[in-house]
């Protein structure tokens, strides 16, 4: 016979297991629709206190290389992780490289944990360039190259026209999607709405250099960073506008390349047609790598490649029809290879040459035959393809033109000896990723979000930049796909980067909707 005690206990445990099932079973009941709708009601009376808090985060400069304002970035989304009622908020660290920001928002009665990632650092920037300071963040009532003039942020209440944009490095690579994920939490707490997973969030300080130590954060930090599946909270969405998700990128490579003519300037009167001419060489080498139509012609590129599924070409065949638009927005009569379609095209590898130097041009133009030439090189890779194989064929591809391919540096001894030389410095690089479309975690995020969407979801197999989702799938063996909120003409990684202020209205309701209505859908109850 049970003692008073014992009888007690039991019913406070039989008590606290049925307020955690009926609370669990009262969030279920809640739908995305309804979620959607809160989170806009909400944004409505608060768009001034969502867009300061932009600004200030905005406002941090974020070279991964500038460790002091990094730690400043840091602690900042720490304070935002904490007055949301994150638990456990740290920062994740590994000897030399910036931290990762994380925090847990635990649910009663949820069964599932969903991390969602995002970055909080940004690419370089040339002041020069922008309209106004890259960190200096501002608001315009619509893009500054079709006359948008700046306006106040509003404080409070105040309201904004979801065609204004607010300019700022990493408005929206990444920080945007940070604030609306931090944002659609806040409008559910106001309406009394709790995810229906356990959340954990990584925000990563690295992501534009490199991701360097990345592996070493997921290895260390592994046991942290548990979960069923990861979100990639990045990217552009559409070009239609359209929401889309994405289950792959394409990962990356690239080289410096450099070639050489005399050991100084010769006057090209006296010894033209006689030295060799290094702007030549580079030219010859790089038609010998890709032609005109995009087709990379080194030896064994495409050897390695996976094929495109039926799956993914079905889904490629429903994007919406947009090149043309496209190409008249772009001034492009043709695109590479006859015209075919922008998603086929991101399926296959890509051989970019990112920029060349040699000599003066214009104004600084002279006769005379230049002592070396550079070309930059960003290589897209597609699913079974990795940076040290095509390191091993570009090099060889070189070697065949006839070049002496060193990594090191050139002496004079060298150029001496080898009619042609070419050094070739590579950079990080990572290798693709893509997740099944048809797996229960994809068919649970697509059931959510689609749930009171306006439009229907665009469902595409990869996005063309790259990323280290094979990291999370390799070290941690959970699925990643992308969920992007950005517009596709924000400007990502060049001057006058910026948000246009709706998809950051839209992006709080998708993640609203994501959040509430995800528990279920992984559950397979989706009505």
């Amino acid at each position: 016979m049970l003692n008073f005690q014992t009888s007690r206990s039991f019913l406070c445990t039989l008590i606290g297991g049925v307020l955690l099932a009926a609370s669990a079973q009262a969030q279920a009941s809640v739908s995305a629709t309804a979620a959607r709708t809160a989170a806009r009601v909400y944004r409505e009376q608060h768009e001034g206190d969502i867009l300061t808090e932009f600004a200030q985060l905005l406002a941090i400069p974020n070279l991964a290389s500038d460790s002091i304002n990094i730690r400043r970035n840091a602690d900042f989304l720490v304070r935002m992780l904490q007055a949301r009622g994150f638990s456990n908020t740290r920062l994740l660290t590994v000897p030399g490289g910036p931290p990762a920001v994380y925090g847990e928002l635990s649910q009663p009665g949820a069964t599932r944990t969903l991390v969602l990632y995002a970055h909080y650092d940004g690419q370089p920037v040339d002041a020069a360039k922008w309209s106004t300071p890259p960190w200096s963040p501002v608001l315009r009532t619509k893009e500054v190259h079709v006359g948008g003039t700046i306006i106040p942020i509003p404080a409070g209440s105040g309201r904004v026209d979801g065609e204004a944009r607010i300019y700022g490095r990493s408005a929206g690579d990444d920080k945007g999607s940070i604030q609306a994920i931090l944002s659609a939490l806040d409008a559910m707490k106001a309406s009394q709405m709790a995810p229906s997973v356990n959340l954990k969030v990584f925000f990563e300080g690295e992501e534009e250099a490199g991701s360097d130590h990345l592996e070493a954060l997921l290895t260390i930090h592994a046991a942290q960073l548990v979960g069923d599946a990861w979100l990639f909270c990045d990217g552009p969405v559409h070009q239609s506008g359209r929401q889309q998700l994405s289950f792959g990128q394409r990962g990356s490579a690239g080289f410096e390349l450099t070639v050489y003519g005399p050991t100084r300037a010769l006057h090209s009167g006296h010894y033209g047609n006689w030295a060799p001419n290094p702007a030549m060489l580079i030219a010859t080498l790089i038609a010998s790598m890709r032609d005109d139509d995009g087709r990379i012609k080194v030896e064994g590129y495409y050897d390695d490649v996976t094929p495109v599924t039926a799956a993914e070409y079905r889904a490629v065949a429903a994007l919406p029809k947009y090149d043309s638009t496209l190409r008249t927005a772009l001034g492009l009569s043709r695109t590479e290879s006859g015209n075919a379609l922008l998603a086929e095209r991101i399926m296959l590898p890509a051989f970019n040459v990112r920029g060349i130097r040699v000599g003066g041009v214009r104004e600084t133009g002279s006769n005379t035959i230049a002592t070396e030439a550079y070309a930059s090189f960003d290589l897209r890779l597609v699913p079974g393809q990795t940076p040290a194989g095509v390191r091993r064929l570009v090099e060889a591809h070189i070697r065949r033109q006839g070049f002496y391919v060193t990594n090191d540096s050139v002496t004079v001894a060298m150029r001496l000896a080898h009619p042609k030389v070419a050094r070739v410095e590579w950079g990080s690089g990572y290798p693709a990723s893509r997740a099944p479309m048809d797996g229960p975690f994809g068919k649970a995020v697509i059931a959510a979000i689609s749930d009171g969407a306006r439009q229907p979801l665009v469902l595409n197999p990869t996005v063309g930049a790259s990323g280290p989702a094979y990291l999370f799938e390799q070290i941690l063996k959970v699925p990643m796909i992308s969920l992007p909120i950005a517009n596709y003409d924000d400007n990502q990684h060049a001057a006058d980067e910026n948000l246009r202020v709706q998809n950051l209205w839209d992006g709080i309701e998708l993640y609203a909707a994501l959040l509430v209505g995800m528990g279920r859908a992984w559950r397979g109850q989706v009505p």
